[in-house]
């Protein structure tokens, strides 16, 4: 395997199936751009004449789009910024944290990662999306699903003022888990 001599940039990118890294290289003098998604080799392009531009990929169980501009800052300096879904990483993450919620949690000596997707009311473990069963309840809505052998529940509850909106609580064997932040 040969030695990333050129890497340039490495981003950790959160999507409902999990944490994902990117990395690229650049070779400012051969030209050669790589793009690799969790350690895979996903575009390799030798002796690019043309330095700066684009780098359009997928990451991840659903397919995002995510793109890497080369920019060239002054001189030799070149800038790289990634987006995902044609926004920046920043407003990326910033879009995620309305519209899922995550929880970390371990069971059983196992690490899981739970996502709520609150648009579709999709839930993701480790990188699968789960078979759910939703019920109307007194004070709102529940979503369960198992993971190994545990019994798990997400709570939609309103929290009864508009700029709030709604709470969703994640409940495995009884017991809350506090929301994560990523």
């Amino acid at each position: 395997l040969e030695k990333m001599t050129d890497l340039v940039a490495v981003w950790e990118v959160a999507l409902s199936d999990g944490v994902h890294k990117i990395e690229f290289e650049h070779g400012t003098t051969s030209g050669k751009r790589v793009v690799y998604v969790d350690g895979k080799e996903e575009i390799r392009k030798e002796w690019m004449f043309k330095l700066v531009g684009k780098e359009t990929f997928t990451v991840g169980a659903s397919k995002t789009k995510a793109t890497i501009n080369i920019d060239a800052v002054s001189g030799f300096a070149y800038e790289y910024t990634l987006e995902i879904n044609g926004k920046s990483l920043k407003k990326h993450m910033e879009n995620r944290l309305k519209t899922t919620n995550t929880w970390i949690l371990t069971l059983g000596g196992t690490d899981y990662r739970v996502v709520l997707e609150k648009d579709t009311m999709d839930v993701w473990c480790n990188g699968e999306k789960m078979e759910t069963a939703g019920e109307f309840v007194e004070d709102g809505t529940e979503t369960h699903f198992t993971v190994g052998d545990h019994s798990c529940c997400i709570k939609a509850v309103s929290s009864g003022k508009r700029k709030e909106g709604i709470i969703h609580t994640l409940i495995v064997d009884d017991r809350e888990i506090p929301e994560a932040v990523e």
